[in-house]
């Protein structure tokens, strides 16, 4: 490894020491306290996301400046507005039967993509500390200046909120080592993971909980009832904000034999082109690399710059490239996810021909995404939506806008879950609820009649007995000590007398503090028998030492706390 690798892994463990300790003091702030501190980094975010989105922009090269201006304006206020009145703290939900409590997890490491950089950055912030976790962000190296940029502006809002110092951190020295360290490092509670297939599968072998998002190659599918220009305009919309970065964005388009042609004729009206053959396979040749994997050099980049890259010309005003195509796989390069202005074309006859079509296209690159679909006829959306591997299936909307909640009543989001299909663990778009562990406290509904073994000398029906008021811990004390008292009372008195003690009761454990300690023989404090969270936090609050032996129970977030700080003396 590299300097640079080293440093960065170092770095990566300071930040989430640090946050835990900064975890540790967040955890206890009441509903009003959290609420306060996410509005001041919304507010703070917002004021800034036509600067932050312009800096995005400058630094990857990727996209539009006043698309990303839009994308961090959805994640600082549409995003929180959403969630803003969501309890987080406390007790989140109750009936009669069931109590639910809400806990944070931890320490949240966020990797933040080069193609929504400031955006996802302002939304893992949002969802993290709404929740009472504190976040450590890995930023993609070559958005890595707008990312700790966005990152300082949230945090500057926060600390003056009341935010403990630690609680959001951004890596300054990006490596894939340093990203690794983050993840696998043991005080690392969740990962929130926004990237690549490799990445995404890095988070999910990291042995951590991981929230990972996979590509999108999104299919649409224009059913023969559709409102053609809606359509056309959705579709080029979709596909061409912010260049396509979005990974929700349409990438193909499969069409009705039937209103095939009126479509292509809409498309065009709205700046579609479609190109010849001949220039199509020009294009395909800068879509891919000679490995056959998506050229990163034409991603977020503008349909007359990929032309120009390609060696065509195209008519001014073009905003996206559309070829005819064949067929899906590794032989079709416009089957692929381009993440570009450039949509596939597929012409088919029928809705079941359309589906395997579409399903074909999500299987090649894009399973458990999302899908779209125009229509009039509701029932043919919900059975499309059936037969869809996706987890959000997009009905007479762009599907850029409908899978993040921008445009549908989905819960606003830019982390997008693909389910199993898409080998991670949630379907959902990922918002504060994944971020919380709920504790539920149930009440019997249903009475647990047990029999008591039956007696020759005694055989009677069992049957549940009424309830009874319930018995203070010192009414049960002094009836034990009654009834072992009148036993010892009754035992006969042996001829020769015999000294005996009687055990005494067991007591519960009592921790004592640590300077009470002491040893029979003086010489140094005794072990306690079980050590809790609190007893750690107790003596650090006291500069005390905890002395434990072989035989001592320690919880787990006990062990964690204290050997950090070396507070266990062993004896």
């Amino acid at each position: 490894m590299t300097d640079k690798d080293l440093v960065s892994q170092q770095e990566a463990r300071d930040a989430v020491d640090a946050a835990h300790l900064a975890f540790l003091e967040l955890s206890r702030f009441d509903q009003t306290r959290i609420d306060e501190i996410c509005e001041a980094m919304a507010q703070a975010a917002l004021r800034e996301a036509m600067r932050l989105g312009q800096l995005a922009h400058d630094e990857t090269g990727f996209g539009i400046a006043e698309d990303k201006h839009e994308k961090n304006r959805f994640a600082a206020e549409d995003v929180w507005n959403y969630f803003r009145d969501l309890r987080t703290v406390g007790v989140v939900k109750e009936d009669q039967n069931v109590v639910e409590i809400a806990a944070p997890r931890g320490v949240v490491a966020a990797i933040v993509p080069s193609t929504n950089p400031t955006s996802t950055a302002i939304f893992k912030i949002i969802i993290a500390i709404k929740s009472r976790n504190s976040i450590v962000l890995s930023p993609h190296p070559s958005a890595a200046r707008c990312i700790a940029e966005t990152t300082k502006v949230m945090k500057s809002a926060a600390l003056e909120a009341g935010l403990p110092e630690g609680a959001v951190r951004c890596l300054e020295t990006s490596t894939i080592q340093g990203t690794e360290a983050l993840m696998k490092h043991g005080k690392t509670a969740v990962i929130l993971a926004t990237g690549g297939i490799g990445l995404v599968r890095a988070a999910y072998s990291s042995g951590k909980p991981a929230f990972g998002v996979g590509p999108g190659n999104v299919p649409v599918y224009v059913e023969a009832s559709a409102d053609l220009g809606k359509a056309a305009a959705d579709i080029l919309t979709g596909t061409c904000f912010d260049n396509g970065t979005i990974c929700a964005s349409e990438q193909s388009v499969v069409v009705d034999s039937s209103v095939a042609a009126d479509l292509r004729s809409e498309f065009e009206s709205r700046g579609g082109y479609f190109l010849s053959s001949e220039e199509a396979e020009k294009v395909a040749q800068v879509l891919l690399t000679p490995k056959r994997t998506l050229n990163a050099g034409i991603v977020g980049k503008s349909a007359a710059y990929i032309a120009e890259l390609s060696g065509i010309s195209i008519p001014s005003g073009t905003r996206c490239l559309l070829a005819d195509c064949a067929g899906v796989g590794r032989d079709y390069p416009w089957s692929i996810e381009k993440l570009s202005p450039t949509l596939a074309y597929f012409v088919v006859d029928g809705v079941k021909e359309a589906a395997a079509r579409c399903d074909e296209i999500l299987r090649f690159g894009g399973m458990g995404h999302t899908a779209g679909m125009h229509t009039r006829d509701r029932a043919a959306a919900i059975r499309y939506g059936e037969q869809m591997p996706a987890s959000r299936v997009v009905i007479n909307s762009p599907t850029t806008h409908g899978a993040i909640g921008f445009s549908t009543a989905l819960p606003p989001s830019m982390t997008l879950g693909c389910g199993s299909w898409g080998g991670n663990v949630t379907s959902d778009n990922v918002s504060p609820h994944h971020l919380l562990d709920i504790k539920r406290v149930a009440f019997e509904t249903r009475p647990v009649t047990t029999a008591a073994p039956v007696r020759s000398e005694a055989r009677r029906l069992v049957r549940t007995a009424p309830s009874r008021p319930s018995v203070g811990r010192n009414e049960i004390a002094s009836i034990v000590d009654e009834f072992l008292q009148k036993k010892l009372n009754e035992r006969p008195v042996a001829e020769t007398p015999v000294r005996e003690t009687m055990p005494e009761p067991p007591k519960p454990a009592v921790v004592h503090p640590v300077s009470e300690q002491t040893a029979p023989n003086g010489s140094r404090s005794a072990p306690l028998d079980f050590v809790s969270e609190d007893d750690v936090k107790d003596a650090l609050s006291r500069g005390a030492k905890i002395y434990v032996n072989a035989k001592t129970i320690i919880t787990p977030a006990a062990r964690d706390l204290g050997e950090q700080h070396e507070i266990f003396a062993r004896v």
